[in-house]
């Protein structure tokens, strides 16, 4: 059941683009393609890693760890983004709305936090190519991995807990297609210290630092690419940082263009902050899987081979 703070069930009401018609199909069939390439995407990149031992190395675990967090983020917001457009369901019930913003900063956490570990494994492989195998050993990997899904976890829980019990007394239409913690908190009435402080404490001791310990990582593994005499042989250590820093680049500046907006973007147009809230949720799960097939070697050849034995 859907019940509120009140007597009444609590419903709230997502928009979808601005200036949009709700019926618009040829925005629906776009948007499942989308879903589509992104499931397939992550799914065949899960699949590879999984059945090919050559790819059983800290890189691909940690990519996978990607994939899955980028799974749980499209998944999270899949149901109302399709509803919306595709059958004008607009209407969400509370509960609803509370665990698809729980799954929603949850997975973007995890995902920040799987990208810190890639750019470790960047440094150690380019800083001290030597000793990779005994710094990232599989047990490393894994503590690693599980420490950072449960800080996903456990770090927005405080937040949920504290929205279920606080009552809402504004208008309850949001101003996306899914349910976004900034958003809900304009909607909350009584004392929302907590919630905004909280919530912004969280994001500085995830995001924010994880966005500090990737660009600290980067820039000694630059100074350990610049010592290197052979111009060739920098250029083949900076190859293999590409595709992490695609999809750092494709993460964090929707992320932060978003957070800016939400703060100090009160009277730009509403479509600005629903473009960027779409981008920051549906562009990295789509390209992180085509950015790490084109530009990582292995993964490349392995399409390549699945490709030709299908084409035979």
């Amino acid at each position: 059941s859907c019940n509120g703070t009140g007597s009444d069930p609590l419903t709230f009401i997502l928009t979808g683009i601005p200036g949009l018609l709700m019926s618009s199909y040829w925005m629906a069939l776009p948007l499942f393609c989308l879903y589509l390439l992104m499931l397939l995407g992550n799914l065949t990149l899960l699949w590879m890693i999984r059945t090919d031992r050559s790819l059983d190395t800290p890189m691909y675990c940690f990519l996978s760890m990607l994939a899955v967090a980028d799974l749980g983020l499209s998944l999270s917001t899949l149901p109302t983004m399709l509803a919306i457009f595709w059958f004008e369901s607009t209407s969400l019930c509370f509960e609803a709305c509370l665990v698809q913003m729980y799954f929603i900063h949850s997975f973007s956490a995890i995902e920040s936090g799987v990208l810190v570990a890639m750019a470790f494994d960047r440094f150690v492989a380019i800083c001290h190519p030597l000793r990779y195998a005994s710094l990232l050993t599989s047990s490393l990997v894994t503590k690693a991995g599980g420490a950072i899904f449960m800080r996903g976890i456990c770090v927005v829980l405080p937040v949920a807990v504290h929205v279920k019990k606080t009552s809402f007394c504004r208008s309850h239409v949001l101003s996306h297609s899914f349910c976004l913690h900034q958003d809900m908190l304009r909607l909350l009435c009584g004392d929302i210290r907590f919630n905004s402080l909280y919530g912004l404490t969280a994001v500085i001791l995830t995001k924010g630092l994880d966005s500090v310990t990737i660009l600290l990582s980067y820039l000694m593994i630059i100074r350990a690419i610049l010592s290197i005499v052979s111009q060739e042989a920098r250029a083949k250590a900076f190859s293999t940082c590409i595709s992490h820093l695609c999809a750092v680049l494709i993460f964090y500046i929707p992320l932060i263009g978003l957070s800016i907006t939400h703060r100090f973007g009160k009277n730009l147009p509403p479509l600005t902050h629903t473009l960027l809230a779409d981008a920051y949720l549906l562009v990295p799960p789509v390209l992180n899987p085509l950015v790490y097939s084109w530009k990582t070697k292995q993964v490349r050849r392995r399409i390549l081979v699945l490709l030709c034995r299908g084409g035979t």
